[in-house]
């Protein structure tokens, strides 16, 4: 039986294109959907704040509450010498807390013996003093990275200096710098 000319190659050409199209839709379907996000791992960072306070030289600071919404992503206590976050050896005896809010925005807390100038300077990535806040009975100094993205409150005693950053605004930083008390 024969085929008549012209509805056969329409048809021909719209079965290719399902052929071809189907597929490319699914791919970009499959890596473009939206999941229900990265997965955050959490960390219980009492033990690890318990474990800074015998061991450091120094007061170690951490929160006295912690809003329920906020999940800790890091807590760490490292001595001197010891490999650090990004394999290197610590300058001092570091400890290291973060969190992320439910928005989720990531707030940090890092704290150290170790030379003050190069500790905010690696904190802070590099930021500059601008200005001050007073949180509770203490001013801290308040840094701001080159970009202007990353905010810091640091606190410099004898013992250690404190940093509170975040890519958050100051007031938010110092929420968070009230929670602290000693460990």
């Amino acid at each position: 039986m024969a085929r008549s000319r012209g509805g056969g190659r329409l048809t021909d050409l719209l079965i290719s294109l399902a052929v071809l199209l189907i597929p490319i839709v699914l791919i970009a379907w499959f890596f473009t959907r939206d999941t229900d996000g990265p997965t955050v791992d959490t960390v219980d960072w009492r033990p690890v704040a318990e474990q800074a306070a015998s061991e450091a030289s120094f007061d170690v600071l951490a929160p006295t509450i912690v809003p329920e919404s906020w999940r800790a992503t890091r807590a760490r206590w490292t001595t001197a010498g010891h490999p650090g976050l990004d394999g290197e050896p610590v300058a001092g005896n570091t400890w290291q807390l973060g969190f992320l809010d439910n928005r989720p925005m990531y707030v940090g807390l890092d704290q150290s013996d170790a030379p003050a100038a190069s500790f905010i300077s690696d904190v802070t990535r590099g930021g500059t003093a601008k200005g001050t806040s007073t949180v509770g009975a203490q001013e801290w100094t308040r840094y701001a990275s080159a970009d202007g993205r990353t905010r810091a409150l640091v606190l410099t005693t004898d013992e250690s200096t404190a940093i509170v950053s975040g890519d958050l605004p100051y007031e938010e930083l110092e929420s968070f710098a009230q929670l602290l008390a000693v460990a």
